[in-house]
């Protein structure tokens, strides 16, 4: 077994392999808690996206390029058996991209809160990008100094604490593990959706668990022909009282709809 290129923490005796693909800004690690509940059904691997936390940076976001090497690293932690791809939002599109690049890697999918379209809601992220790029860590001496410069770019607590997980020590000082500043350059790309490189592609034909916050804007109704063409055995479950985050803001309901999809038969 290689060493996969992307940062991977895998669990896990028996059952078929699940990738975990976090969105803009995360880790790996927001996922553990539905990789731990979801632990007896399969071996999780709670993957940092490139460009996030201890993964290698790159010099251009391009969702073919990021589908490209989470194929090398799932094969590199184990070649011989097909994948099932959980993705949020940024991860969502890499996986989805994946699926209908490499289908022969990927046995089933779960796209949670995000569509295969451009998506106009992440201005929200260009501010929490303009933060933390603007934060003068040379006088942040405490966690609490880092929450303090943060609150007016992220004034929800929840979000800022997602946010601030980025922020690692560094000797005596602070980094951020993000490639900041190539993630704000190219915004507009990790918001967009390769279209025109999509068309050509046939549609993947396995089953597709569709994940969407009820209270988020992500997805919608005008995206429903795209999704069900690139994928026709898709499911749609929306889930209440949850926004974007929904794993985070509905771990329960997110790791039943998972564990329905991890444990139908196989094809």
């Amino acid at each position: 077994m290689s060493e996969p290129s992307l940062h991977a923490v895998t669990s896990g005796e028996s059952g078929p392999r699940v990738a975990f693909c976090h969105g803009l800004l995360g880790q790996g690690r927001n996922w553990n808690q539905i990789a731990k509940g979801l632990a007896d059904v399969c071996r999780p691997a709670l993957i940092d996206m490139p460009d996030h936390g201890h993964s290698p940076w790159s010099e251009r976001i391009d969702y073919f390029d990021a589908a490209a090497v989470l194929a090398e690293s799932l094969r590199a932690i184990d070649p011989d058996e097909p994948w099932t791809l959980v993705g949020h939002s940024m991860g969502g599109k890499t996986a989805m991209v994946l699926a209908l690049t490499e289908p022969e890697l990927i046995d089933r999918l779960a796209v949670v809160d995000i569509s295969p379209s451009p998506t106009s809601s992440f201005t929200e992220f260009e501010t929490f990008l303009a933060g933390m790029r603007g934060m003068d860590l040379d006088r942040v001496s405490s966690r609490a100094d880092a929450d303090e410069a943060m609150r007016e770019a992220a004034p929800d607590p929840t979000v800022r604490g997602f946010l601030l997980h980025n922020l690692r020590r560094d000797g005596d000082g602070w980094r951020w593990l993000p490639n900041l500043a190539v993630l704000e350059r190219d915004i507009a790309a990790i918001g967009g959706w390769p279209q025109e490189r999509i068309a050509a592609l046939p549609p993947f034909d396995g089953p597709v668990l569709w994940l969407a916050g009820a209270n988020s804007p992500y997805v919608s109704q005008d995206n429903e022909p795209e999704m069900r063409r690139l994928f026709p055995r898709v499911r749609q479950v929306t889930v209440k009282e949850a926004g974007h985050w929904v794993h985070s803001e509905q771990p329960a309901v997110t790791t039943a709809a998972l564990r329905a999809l991890i444990s139908s038969e196989r094809d």
